[in-house]
């Protein structure tokens, strides 16, 4: 089955309102920058989809990707571990003006939330955050006179990712720390469209090399030079530029 997407705009179509959509990336390592801005164009052109619930490690920083997203007032609610990062002004002004909710995970409990949510496992425990705030209203049991915390899984809609290279089967092959939470992500969402840098034939990847398995990708486009979010950051960049 050929996956491959032909435009970036046609593999964002079918995200609606209200929905969980999951985006890879450890702040910008791995951040599919052009998936999300061709959301936000999608947004400005139709006014959908809105109400969005994110999954991410940050909160984003600048006002491109992630950032740019919360920007445009496009998310409801935001799920991640680290809402404070580099430069995180425009999810602060949102959360402090009361137009974004924060559900805040500890990062080992969102891999493993994320991850049970593509293994098919409803509920697991873990002795992370017990005694905190986070911990407020969850089930606790004991376990080797440990205190546990319930946590649950985490599913999605869709997810956003990116990868270095991919088949037309939707095999995949990351580059160095850009894999992060890209596999766990691609298994919890229904439908996980990926951004690669090359688009290349079916056995062209040893399937040693494969990190996720074609059958966890609905979709496949080529963006042969992506962009780095640190480095648009750095040429203090905003996205779209209309926003200035």
């Amino acid at each position: 089955m050929d996956k491959t997407v032909p435009s970036l705009a046609e593999a964002v179509a079918g995200i609606a309102d209200g929905m969980v959509v999951m985006i890879g990336g450890f702040g910008g390592s791995g951040a599919p920058i052009e998936l999300i801005h061709a959301l936000i164009d999608r947004f400005r052109a139709t006014g959908h989809p809105r109400d969005l619930v994110v999954v991410n490690n940050n909160a984003g920083n600048g006002h491109v990707g992630l950032a740019a997203l919360i920007e445009t007032g496009m998310v409801a609610k935001l799920i991640c571990s680290f809402p404070r990062s580099a430069d995180p002004v425009v999810f602060t002004e949102a959360y402090l003006a009361g137009q974004i909710a924060l559900e805040l995970v500890p990062q080992g409990t969102l891999a493993e939330r994320i991850r049970a949510g593509g293994a098919g496992i409803p509920a697991f425990y873990t002795p992370t955050s017990y005694g905190t705030d986070l911990a407020k209203g969850k089930p606790v049991e004991v376990f080797d006179g440990r205190p546990y915390v319930q946590e649950r899984w985490l599913k999605a809609d869709y997810a956003l990712v990116k990868a270095h290279l991919g088949d037309r089967l939707g095999n995949l092959t990351y580059r160095m720390a850009g894999r992060n939470f890209g596999p766990l992500m691609c298994m919890a969402a229904r439908h996980a469209v990926v951004q690669v840098s090359r688009i290349v034939a079916p056995g062209d990847i040893d399937p040693e090399a494969v990190i996720t398995p074609g059958i966890f990708v609905q979709g496949v486009v080529e963006v042969p030079d992506p962009a780095q979010e640190e480095t648009l950051n750095r040429a203090g960049a905003r996205y779209p530029e209309a926003a200035e």
